[in-house]
């Protein structure tokens, strides 16, 4: 498990990087904090700033260095952007058209006929779990809350086991899952494919995820939350979903293909990619590696969503791509924010603050997996986003792991040691606490001793399993 870090005899350890590190993550928290500057510009200003404190940049001294930071930065973030625009964007419209079409509706209640309504949390949680993969935090979080009120309404318990249920699987797959943002962008950077990302998060990802719908348990069975009116969603508005008669929704197989066909595709090019396809399928490996990239694979899922919610709705295609206007609004929100803290940690590694890193610990028997969740987890509990913490970690974790050959496992375990590090101790500064919060109708109190240490245990759990993973099944690679 530990790695022994190259050293070369003339190598000196400069410390000004982690001065620029501090000096720059102070300043993001600082203006999203106490200033109240939007994400997008404080991570850009900070971006800008590591650059400005570099000792020296990539491109100098063709220009000066003030102008070469700025250009740098720029640069770096169309990087970002132009590799996670468009899966964002796919990745919303399907979330939009499961919503509408009542096809996450559908998912749940079949879950609900098969485990049945005393197992109704746990149908919750597995039903969620595949549910959050294509679709954002925030809105998978406001689009399965009306259900678990209802289901609350329909039992007349267990509403805080319900609320927990959403996000212990919600806050696994936003870490670690693409086409989530943080994960996505975690995959470029860090060079791992993504197909096997994608199956790495989910199988991981379901240890982590029963380990705190455990502590979901254990946290209901000691809390008594009563549901409280909140804005949005009105009991009358709950009640009339229950009443929703079954023929009104789509079929199982329409409602849960959108997300299930794009994964199978990624993952098919994927498997053939790493086990040599290409050699011993000359004549199908170029039609998988087509269907099963990323950005085709999820546009066949837009599609197939789209085709669903016209079907179910009776909608047209201008009344559709009327619907899809607000959630291409919030995408664009999620990749400004994204692609600006790509900026950030790639500045960050221009800035030398990864082989400082790497230089400090050279010569060192040092756990690169859990360095990778240290990082993480500080950076996060600093300025609250899991996003910002994946991005910046990744960066400056390249040049450590940089071609692999010094890892004794594959890169994929520091991939999930940064995913899980940054889900650790959400509280005040992080906004999905705020969503859960007010959404829900919990007291902050309340969210502390509930989604805190729902995201903790998610955190500390998803660690041990990927140090554990990375002991028995190493796939080093060659």
């Amino acid at each position: 498990m530990q790695t022994l870090l190259a050293a070369t005899p003339q190598q000196v350890v400069s410390y000004w990087p982690f001065a620029a590190l501090v000096i720059t993550v102070t300043l993001v928290i600082f203006l999203i904090t106490v200033v109240r500057v939007h994400a997008f510009l404080a991570l850009m200003l900070a971006a800008i700033a590591a650059g400005l404190l570099a000792n020296r940049l990539p491109g100098e001294p063709e220009t000066s260095h003030w102008v070469q930071a700025v250009e740098l930065t720029t640069t770096e973030f169309g990087v970002t952007a132009g590799k996670i625009s468009l899966v964002i964007a796919l990745a919303s419209v399907i979330g939009m058209c499961l919503m509408e079409s009542g096809a996450a509706d559908k998912v749940v209640r079949r879950f609900l006929a098969v485990f049945g309504e005393k197992r109704a949390g746990f149908a919750l949680f597995t039903s969620s779990y595949v549910l959050s993969i294509p679709i954002f935090f925030d809105t998978f979080f406001m689009l399965l809350l009306p259900i678990a009120r209802a289901l609350a309404i329909r039992t007349g318990k267990d509403y805080i086991l319900f609320v927990m249920a959403i996000c212990c699987g919600g806050v696994v797959t936003h870490g670690v899952v693409a086409p989530h943002p943080g994960p996505l962008a975690m995959a470029e950077t860090l060079k791992i494919d993504l197909g096997l990302t994608i199956l790495a998060g989910i199988v991981v990802g379901t240890i982590p995820a029963i380990g705190s719908w455990w502590v979901a348990r254990w946290i209901n069975r000691r809390m008594d939350v009563p549901m409280r009116e909140v804005p949005g969603t009105s009991v009358a508005e709950l009640e009339q979903i229950l009443a929703r008669r079954e023929e009104n929704l789509p079929s199982f197989t329409w409602s849960i293909l959108p997300v299930i066909l794009p994964i199978a595709l990624i993952s098919a090019a994927s498997f053939l990619g790493a086990f040599g396809g290409k050699t011993r399928f000359p004549h199908v490996y170029p039609w998988i590696e087509f269907w099963g990239n990323r950005n085709v694979a999820l546009f066949i899922g837009a599609v197939i969503a789209m085709g669903v919610l016209a079907r179910q709705k009776g909608y047209s295609v201008a009344r559709i791509c009327q619907l899809i206007g607000p959630p291409f609004e919030t995408a664009g929100v999620i990749i400004l924010i994204t692609s600006a803290g790509g900026a950030f940690g790639l500045m960050l590694k221009n800035a030398g603050v990864g082989e400082a890193i790497k230089a400090a610990a050279a010569g060192h028997s040092v756990n690169c997996i859990f360095l990778a969740y240290a990082v993480a987890a500080v950076i996060r509990i600093a300025q609250g986003s899991m996003t910002v913490a994946m991005l910046t970690t990744s960066a400056m974790m390249v040049p450590i792991i940089q071609g692999g050959s010094a890892l004794p496992y594959h890169p994929i375990y520091i991939f999930l040691a940064i995913g899980f590090g940054s889900a650790i101790l959400s509280w005040m500064n992080d906004s999905g606490f705020w969503v859960i919060s007010k959404l829900s109708g919990f007291t902050e109190k309340e969210t502390l001793q509930s989604w805190t240490v729902i995201s903790t245990t998610v955190s500390v759990v998803g660690l041990i399993a990927a140090m554990i993973g990375a002991a028995i099944f190493p796939f080093a690679p060659k």
